[in-house]
């Protein structure tokens, strides 16, 4: 048997504007829309996917985090070819940058809902 990753699920209280975040980021296309569930591919695969789902208690972790906070659970990590251009682009698409950067080479940004993720250099 062989096992594969078949999607990556962020909890959100509005999963289709955050998936239209993420498809405008990704040029990936929309496989699925309801009110409560979303899912995009890469245009060239089925899969691995990103889906949203509805939490309407979603509440977003702490970075750089601390005890007695809302822990990070995970986050996506997304390999580009210009740091600068992709965070400013991220950025105007209605990502936040956060003030601790752990790295160089890496960026750590927030999406519209908080929920944190990397923009990262080949080799990084």
């Amino acid at each position: 048997m062989t096992t594969t990753l078949g999607a990556f699920v962020l909890g959100t209280p509005d999963p289709p504007a955050l998936a239209d975040f993420y498809r405008a980021l990704l040029g990936w296309e929309e496989v699925d829309r309801e009110p409560e569930w979303v899912r995009l591919r890469a245009p060239e695969r089925e899969r691995p996917s990103l889906s949203f789902q509805l939490e309407t208690d979603h509440i977003a972790p702490t970075w750089p985090q601390r005890p007695g906070t809302q822990q990070m659970q995970a986050h996506l990590d997304l390999q580009v070819d210009d740091l600068e251009a992709e965070t400013e682009r991220a950025c105007a698409l209605g990502a936040t940058l956060e003030a601790h950067q752990p790295q160089q080479d890496v960026r750590v940004l927030r999406d519209p809902h908080g929920h944190p993720f990397c923009l990262f250099l080949p080799g990084a």
